[in-house]
């Protein structure tokens, strides 16, 4: 057995939150990776046109899981809910995309930490999970960490900030599409539809600005496509390991990683508000994880 086999099996036998908590880190960084990037090319190149090779790069990434795992992983009775959920992917990362080139990206973190409330809420309402205490709890303790960060009212309001907001609007569509597709579709498959889905549109979008990339500029796209591949590939991942809303609690790791790379790459750095609210959003996410990872085991057992 190989030492990657070996690992994968490890890894498998882990309780689901513990996973969900390694795929959601992975994608906190894949994610933000993608928005410095889009952030350094939007005074040379369009939105739409970052847009546009994001999704193409990112469907060349993802392309060879259908020739390892062929073409059956396409096979899906619900192609209308993935071409919605295209719609709504596509529109929020054109949306968070302009929100990194005006604000800093731990604050676009921040900021999306309103969305869970809204998903767990949702979660229980149409996907019929679970309302425990502590995950109602948990949520609580993270927007309240939230909310330090973003301090409504001391803050400077722009237009990136709404940007942000209207992004995460959609995300949260997106996340109950999300867990919905992951109750009958592979990972693989729920991330290679949003592929095939947004590419389209993000053609439309940038035809009517479109400019042609140098090299440089093509591969700084090409690495962003990479990060947006791997961005929907764990992020599926996340959901298919653990509720919605506990996945949505861990989210909040976000945070930190944003303002980590936030830091070294742009040199913004984070208030204090930033690190005492980080502090009380990984909280939460701890204390729900060994929750959850506790219970897991129980009913195992």
């Amino acid at each position: 057995m190989s030492l990657v086999s070996s690992f994968s099996q490890a890894f498998e036998q882990l309780p689901g939150p513990v996973r969900a908590g390694v795929w959601i880190s992975l994608t906190g960084a894949t994610f933000t990776g993608m928005m410095s990037i889009a952030r350094h090319l939007s005074p040379e190149l369009s939105v739409f046109v970052i847009v546009f090779f994001r999704s193409i790069f990112g469907l060349c990434f993802l392309s060879p899981i259908v020739f390892r795992r062929g073409f059956s992983i396409l096979e899906t009775k619900k192609s209308k809910v993935f071409a919605i959920r295209g719609i709504s992917a596509y529109l929020s990362l054109v949306l968070y995309f302009f929100a990194a080139i005006h604000i800093p990206l731990a604050d676009i973190a921040a900021i999306g930490f309103t969305r869970p409330a809204f998903a767990c809420i949702a979660a229980i309402l149409i996907l019929g999970e679970l309302a425990r205490t502590r995950r109602w709890i948990a949520m609580g303790i993270g927007f309240l960490g939230a909310v330090i960060i973003v301090r409504p009212g001391f803050n400077e309001i722009n237009e990136g900030v709404f940007y942000a907001f209207a992004a995460v609007g959609l995300t949260v569509c997106n996340t109950i599409f999300i867990k919905y597709l992951s109750r009958t579709e592979h990972p693989d498959t729920i991330a290679l539809y949003q592929a095939l889905f947004v590419a389209p549109l993000a053609l439309i979008g940038a035809i009517f600005v479109w400019e042609t990339p140098d090299l440089k500029q093509f591969l700084w796209l090409l690495l962003l496509g990479f990060f947006g591949a791997m961005t929907q590939r764990t992020l599926a991942r996340s959901f298919a390991a653990a509720d919605a809303t506990v996945v949505t609690v861990l989210d909040f790791l976000r945070l930190p990683i944003a303002a980590l790379i936030g830091l070294i790459l742009f040199n913004e750095w984070p208030v204090v508000w930033v690190w005492i609210g980080g502090a009380v959003i990984v909280s939460s996410s701890f204390l729900l994880t060994k929750r959850e990872a506790a219970d897991n085991q129980v009913n195992k057992s």
